[in-house]
């Protein structure tokens, strides 16, 4: 049976990343227990979780909010990111199976189809796939610090839904990055896929930080 805390968890998680709960949005213990048809301490404890993962700022005597993040946030969690994934990446070369490799071919090729521009082009999908490719990398570099560590960072992404905000010629860079990672992981070259993380994480990082600048212009404007 599904416990309550981690069911409001789950709820207010979901929300948050899918846009429901939008940056600075009060998040109120009362409201989300009526809500989630759960009482008060299970919401409190979901948003301790929340918190620690960045998503929730619980502030003294003002309660929970959405998380709100400035461009310095946005460069400082690549940076984390490029030095995690990166290192994430060198270990996997040395230990990721074969078919692990194959499935991220595969999803490689998923992420393509959904990426090209016209009338199916369908983002959403392309992060999820995305989601998947990175698991696999997280995942094979077996080591469950590593993996903590960059759980405290990934969420970003979802919640700023990154690919909405790339161009077709930023689309195009992620997928070659994506299919130079299969083939560095494919022949076991750590410094290959490590170098290569870290390049797909810092164009992600320069996209984002573009779409952040636009955006405080247009609210100067």
């Amino acid at each position: 049976m599904v416990r309550a805390v981690d069911r409001v968890y789950s709820a207010l998680r979901d929300g948050i990343l899918e846009g429901r709960y939008t940056a600075g949005t009060r998040l109120g213990e009362a409201e989300l227990a009526e809500i989630t048809g759960s009482s008060r301490t299970p919401v409190r404890e979901a948003l301790r979780q929340l918190e620690m993962e960045g998503l929730v700022e619980v502030l003294p005597h003002r309660g929970a909010r959405v998380a709100e993040w400035t461009a310095e946030d946005l460069e400082e969690i690549y940076d984390l990111r490029t030095l995690l994934e990166g290192y994430a990446a060198a270990r996997a070369a040395s230990r990721i199976k074969a078919k692990d490799i194959d499935r991220m071919d595969e999803l490689c090729g998923l992420m393509e189809e959904a990426a090209a521009a016209g009338p199916h082009q369908d983002l959403d999908r392309v992060a999820e796939c995305n989601a998947e490719f990175h698991e696999i990398v997280r995942s094979a570099a077996a080591s469950t610090r590593l993996v903590t560590m960059l759980n405290a960072v990934v969420q970003l992404p979802l919640v700023v839904r990154t690919f909405h905000r790339y161009s077709l010629d930023d689309l195009a860079r992620s997928a070659a990055h994506h299919r130079d990672l299969v083939a560095a992981l494919r022949i076991g070259d750590r410094a290959w896929a490590e170098s290569v993380m870290r390049s797909h994480v810092l164009a992600a990082k320069s996209v984002l930080l573009r779409a952040a600048a636009d955006t405080r212009e247009t609210r100067k404007g």
